[in-house]
């Protein structure tokens, strides 16, 4: 399957099984012959895939070289962007040169967010070898890195010039990276496809994996297509989001993956929608029991005020307001500003 993101730089999507062993064929039509890459990738992937990556581009006549950083959350820092800075240096890579995001969504941030900078800007290719990625943070040109005030508050729009799926990668994953994953399908659901979300919930995925993530590119393509750079209609990919970052700083990024700090999110915001008469009764049971089913936490006791006093320091917030993804129903959604004092109204539900 390919799929063509119609965005201010246009690019493909190849979602195909074994096309990582192919990354140089596709870069070639790309990228001159005898450009530069580096391979950005980390501490897990790198045993995995890395290799297989370089031999590829290295067979289409590119000159490839990787830098590795630790894997985690915790790497998501300007002092691991510096370090890639440096093998981009050693590299000697020029504005006909290109970077490989290869790993899941840190990898694909950072190693984006490296290239943006770079130079003021050198093209990458995405080569996300997670659920997560693949079906949400590869696409759309989001990139960025942590500060302790917050998650990617410091960050660039930066278009990939091809993002390669292949599917084969999901098999390496652990159980929990995978459930992981299962948190931005299961919100794609909620925000825009009631079907999708009934696929995940009464189907076996394992026997239609393809289907999922190309029903999960569909919706995240047609949001970035829609408004490339979050000022309308994407925000609403951040349902369940708001909190779930603001939970991702209280654990110091550390024992709350993503995923599972979205799912408790949406399920918070879903019941601060109902207690208000914004969203149908039952839509946060609902969507409760499909993350229990994929292995996600529905909730969490949490400080509440210190989630909202969090939360309006996210990056969504514009002068003094924050803009709540909320849902109607299932498949359905909307955006609902609010200031301080009408968020801590709503988290009343929470209490």
């Amino acid at each position: 399957m390919q799929l063509t993101v119609h965005t201010s730089s246009p690019y493909n999507i190849v979602i195909e099984r074994g096309c990582l062993s192919r990354t140089g064929e596709f870069a070639s039509k790309l990228f001159p012959a005898g450009a530069r890459a580096v391979v950005v990738t980390d501490s897990n992937v790198m045993p995995l895939y890395a290799e297989t990556v370089v031999r590829s581009l290295g067979a289409a006549g590119f000159s490839a070289s990787v830098s590795e950083f630790p894997a985690g959350e915790e790497s998501k820092r300007l002092s691991t962007i510096e370090k890639m800075y440096g093998a981009f240096a050693d590299a000697a890579l020029t504005r006909s040169d290109f970077v490989v995001a290869l790993g899941g969504g840190v990898t694909g941030d950072m190693a984006g967010f490296a290239a943006a900078t770079w130079l003021r800007g050198i093209r990458f290719i995405q080569i996300p070898t997670s659920l997560l990625a693949q079906i949400d943070s590869s696409i759309g040109g989001k990139t960025g890195v942590d500060v302790p005030q917050g998650k990617n508050l410091v960050g660039a729009f930066h278009q990939p010039s091809l993002v390669l799926i292949d599917p084969d990668t999901l098999q390496t994953l652990p159980p929990s990276f995978l459930s992981d994953g299962m948190g931005e399908a299961i919100k794609h659901g909620c925000i825009k496809s009631r079907a999708l979300f009934d696929l995940l919930k009464n189907t076996d995925i394992q026997n239609s994996m393809e289907q999922v993530i190309g029903e999960n590119l569909k919706i995240k393509r047609a949001a970035v297509e829609q408004d490339e750079f979050d000022n309308g209609e994407r925000m609403l990919l951040n349902f369940g989001h708001t909190f779930g970052h603001a939970l991702e700083k209280l654990h110091g990024y550390r024992g709350l993956s993503h995923g599972h700090a979205v799912g408790i999110g949406m399920v918070m915001m879903a019941r601060c929608g109902e207690k208000a008469g914004l969203t149908e009764p039952g839509t946060a049971d609902e969507i409760s029991a499909v993350l229990q089913k994929y292995g996600l936490p529905t909730w969490e006791d949490a400080d509440i005020s210190g989630i909202v006093e969090t939360a309006m320091l996210d990056k969504k917030a514009r002068g003094g307001v924050i803009n709540l993804v909320m849902l109607k129903k299932i498949g359905e959604s909307f955006l609902y500003p609010a200031d301080r004092n009408r968020l801590l109204e709503l988290t009343e539900a929470l209490r």
